[in-house]
């Protein structure tokens, strides 16, 4: 299976009245397990790593897109790489430059955290960038909770605002604060479907909600069906991993080869993987 490009597969979502899902990239663990968690479901998934990600791996971008390209590249089914909430704006431009020579197609300008007539000029001026490059482009409006220096989690989106906010940036896909939250543990996040709705009438392009894993099966489905079609989600699947790790080694204080607990985490979050894409109904692009 060839590498896809993530404007396919969220087109395909639009089309479909479904969501592709975007799990978040920290290890070459977490790249493995997710594809083979979007096999075992036979669905289509994107591999995202964000700026902390690239930071976490001393600021070099090559070595980690690299490999969740090769990973993509050699998956059976479609597969893309999403550079992830990503606000600095020279590692951004950066990012934009590299991306098509590592086979990144697409990337989420982040400047939310900024007034929004700042988020505006940056965001349409990276946006510009990147889409001569060929790259599809996510942008934020009304920032999500969680983050550092992030609005409370009651933060929304206003439909008006986000109307307007894509119109004079010219993004792509657009994520929303619709109730969500970023490294919530438990499954506790109230969405606002009928405001999902209502952004979706006023705007044209994919709604994407971020701090999913705060959300229960129920309202991710609510949350489909009321529009949105790019789902993204890191905290699960660590949470997942961590429990598999710690419960392995608290049984096994003798181990200190690593492959024998790694084994064990990945696993488990293919396993994590795996649910959320049959719940979300996604599905691969259909054979050429």
């Amino acid at each position: 299976m060839t590498l896809a490009k993530t404007r396919d597969l969220v087109d395909h979502a639009v089309r479909s009245s479904s969501a592709v899902l975007a799990f978040n990239v920290i290890t070459l663990e977490h790249a493995e397990a997710i594809v083979a968690g979007a096999q075992h479901a036979n669905s289509s998934v994107i591999l995202q790593v964000s700026e902390n990600a690239i930071r976490f791996h001393n600021g070099q971008i090559p070595p980690i897109i690299a490999a969740c390209s090769r990973i993509a590249d050699d998956a059976s089914v479609p597969v893309s790489v999403h550079f992830d909430h990503f606000r600095d704006r020279a590692l951004t431009e950066l990012a934009i430059q590299l991306a098509a020579g590592l086979g990144a197609s697409s990337i989420m300008v982040d400047a939310a955290h900024l007034p929004y007539e700042l988020n505006v000029r940056q965001t349409r001026h990276l946006t510009r960038l990147a889409h001569e490059e060929g790259l599809w482009v996510e942008a934020e409006l009304g920032e999500i909770g969680g983050k550092d220096g992030a609005h409370a989690p009651g933060a929304r989106t206003d439909p008006e605002e986000a109307s307007a906010f894509v119109a004079l940036t010219d993004v792509d896909g657009l994520a929303v604060a619709v109730g969500s939250s970023h490294a919530m543990t438990s499954q506790g996040a109230q969405l606002d479907v009928s405001l999902i709705s209502a952004v979706r009438a006023g705007v044209g392009v994919p709604l994407v909600l971020h701090g999913s894993s705060g959300v229960g099966d129920e309202m991710l489905v609510e949350a489909v069906r009321a529009g949105i079609r790019k789902i993204n989600v890191g905290t699960a699947l660590n949470v997942s991993f961590t429990r598999e790790l710690r419960r392995f080694l608290d049984a096994h204080l003798e181990v200190t080869d690593p492959r024998a607990y790694l084994k064990g985490g990945a696993e488990s979050m293919a396993r994590t993987v795996a649910h959320l894409c049959t719940i979300v109904q996604a599905s691969p692009l259909p054979s050429h």
